[in-house]
């Protein structure tokens, strides 16, 4: 017998649970009650559980607490937490502290329970060698690994797996009474992006939490059993006692719309979803997903006729643009670019390999030449996070987010090169010089938005800088020229007007007598200088 321990301070809760399944039948023994945490844990020195079921909101220690306690001194106990309250704070805390579930008291029924604790017993099969020897026919029912390989298998189209899995739900009376079935495709919509980075463990733990919150929506995993399949992709298999094929499709629909407010709710995580076919038998599940992910990758575009290639990556000019616009910080210039990469990709499902990847590598492009321009460690700023992805569930939504990270990116370059040793002042006046040198930069403008006298601040600039404030945009303005240049993309005189020169002449003047040689024969040096490389 599997020895399960109720703690909870409400004796009407208690009563509940010990009433609400024939324990015994399946293979459970309730070996106590405990009134709070501190109650708990010295029931559990004397004689420990297997499983614990805990209340959330206890007096003394509550809930959260009892289940840190029980996995630091206990790790063999498994726990599944109890709460009246749909709070993603407590949720995501006793998952992270090993719960192997959540569950809603208002919610909770019979078959709900028994998932849940059937659940605790496979991981107790896992890291126990006395219970891996347990077989399912001593009441703990179908395991829900073994149902979720089989899921997996039929959404990747393995041969005969609709026919095996067919035989093990006769076999472990999965789906009573069940007449019609419908299969759905479920996408983390920014998967690839949030996990770029993550750890093998990571990206295990998000994808059980996804797994473990649908089946918690979804109810018994022997009627709507759910899967991962791969890429932030999960399988779900709903199944009706009806064979109308509207009502079905419209309850499968209800049904589906509920996990995906759960996942925005509790993991913060956007999601899409399709619904495929109704069908009359399992063996057919698979070609029932088939169709719902079809649909889910269907190009929104409003020509399906036209055939658009993805494009995976950014072109070498696109690529020399954006290290320009980063060098030169040139906020405009990147949105511009940004811009017109998106119109290339609006026709994409914003969950697609072509769209990830090619904002993966806008952030990889970013986070080097940040490094690049900072010498690699002259700061210990962040760069921008990534959290805000999980909320993308849109192309729109993910360009919107990608010109805010390149924003903060752009922000905190600014930031580190109106550093060093100057003052608050001084440091605010630089940094309003590099956000506005092509335009009209004077001493008065940035004095205004200082908040000092004009006077005061030529001063106190020309002795922290060594140049007057004239002398220093022009300085600006020239290192921009140069990069321009260097670009090869701009006439000379493009050039002068992008960088805030009135006039060529004085462009031409300033620059010769800062580097020694003319614009032009600027240029020339690079191509010299080039071709001696070769």
């Amino acid at each position: 017998m599997i020895n399960v321990l109720i703690v909870d301070d409400e004796p009407l809760v208690r009563h509940h649970l010990s009433t609400l399944s024939d324990w015994k039948r399946h293979g459970f023994e309730l070996c106590g009650e405990a009134f709070n945490g501190a109650m708990a844990l010295t029931m559990i020195e004397q004689e420990p559980p297997h499983i614990a079921i805990i209340d959330v909101n206890m007096p003394e220690m509550d809930g959260v607490e009892l289940n840190r306690t029980i996995r630091e001194r206990f790790p063999s106990i498994q726990t599944i937490m109890l709460s009246s309250y749909d709070d993603y704070d407590y949720v995501r805390e006793c998952l992270r502290n090993g719960a192997v579930d959540y569950l809603l008291k208002h919610r909770l029924d019979d078959a709900t329970l028994l998932s849940s604790l059937n659940k605790a017993v496979q991981v107790l099969r896992r890291h126990d060698r006395t219970f891996a020897r347990l077989p399912a026919e001593r009441g703990l029912g179908p395991d829900p690994h073994c149902i979720r390989d089989y899921l997996a298998d039929m959404a990747r189209g393995k041969p005969d797996s609709g026919k095996e899995f067919d035989q093990y739900a006769r076999r472990h009376g999965l789906f009573p009474q069940a007449v019609s079935f419908i299969a759905a495709a479920v996408q983390i919509v920014p998967f690839l992006l949030l996990t770029e980075f993550y750890s093998d463990v990571q990206t295990n733990r998000l994808v059980q939490q996804a797994v473990d919150l649908m089946q918690q929506s979804l109810g018994d995993i022997r009627e709507m059993p759910a899967a991962y399949v791969e890429d932030g992709r999960l399988i779900v298999v709903l199944s009706f006692r009806e064979r109308s094929e509207h009502a079905v499709a419209s309850e499968a629909g209800r049904w589906m719309s509920k996990f995906q407010h759960s996942l925005e709710l509790y993991l913060n995580l956007k999601s899409t979803y399709a619904i495929g076919h109704v069908c009359g038998s399992l063996p057919q599940i698979g070609a029932s997903f088939a169709a719902a992910a079809n649909v889910l990758d269907h190009s929104p575009s409003t020509e399906p006729a036209i055939r658009i290639q993805p494009r995976r990556s950014l072109t070498i000019e696109e690529q020399k643009q954006l290290l320009l616009s980063i060098e030169r910080l040139d906020e405009e210039a990147m949105h511009q670019l940004i811009a017109s990469v998106f119109a290339t990709l609006c026709r994409h499902p914003v969950h697609s390999h072509a769209v990830q990847m090619i904002v993966s590598e806008f952030v990889r492009l970013g986070e080097k030449a940040f490094a690049k321009c900072l010498h690699a460690a002259d700061t210990a700023e962040p760069l921008p996070s990534r959290d805000e992805l999980k909320r993308v569930g849109s192309v729109e939504e993910l360009e919107q987010w990608l010109r805010s990270y390149y924003a903060g990116l752009l922000k905190l370059l600014k930031r580190q090169q109106a550093g060093g040793s100057y003052s608050r002042h001084v440091t605010q006046a630089i940094q309003f010089i590099r956000d506005k040198y092509s335009g009209d930069v004077t001493l008065e403008l940035a004095a205004g938005a200082i908040g000092l006298n004009p006077s005061y601040l030529s001063r106190i600039f020309k002795e922290e800088t060594r140049s007057t404030f004239s002398e220093y945009v022009n300085r600006v303005r020239i290192e921009a020229g140069r990069r321009l240049l260097e670009s090869g993309r701009y006439s000379v005189k493009e050039i002068s007007n992008r960088v805030g020169f009135s006039t060529y002449n004085y462009f031409f003047k300033v620059f010769k007598e800062m580097t020694g040689l003319t614009p032009q024969a600027y240029v020339n040096s690079l191509g010299l200088a080039k071709a001696s490389e070769q």
